[in-house]
């Protein structure tokens, strides 16, 4: 997961609790704006994985898996959860 998704998480729960402040409103308007380039980028790669596979181009096709994965991978690994 993307720092920026962990980031947009922990601001949308601190708007439950109480109002956001500008710096902190700024901040999530930014991150919901690459949140959407991130998502408009990964659709399309999975777009174009479809038309490989239809189209039976199994070169192509693993040339786009790697670009998602790639971009899937974005941002380093994340926090682990602990049980209990």
């Amino acid at each position: 997961m993307l720092s920026v998704h962990w980031r947009m998480a922990e601001l949308w729960t601190l708007q439950k609790t109480r109002g956001l402040t500008e710096d902190e409103q700024s901040e999530l308007s930014a991150c919901l704006h690459y949140n959407a380039i991130y998502a408009r980028k990964l659709a399309g790669l999975y777009n174009l994985s479809l038309a490989a596979s239809m189209t039976n181009d199994t070169d192509w096709q693993h040339e786009i898996c790697a670009q998602i994965e790639k971009l899937e991978n974005q941002g380093g690994s994340s926090p682990q959860l602990k049980n209990g």
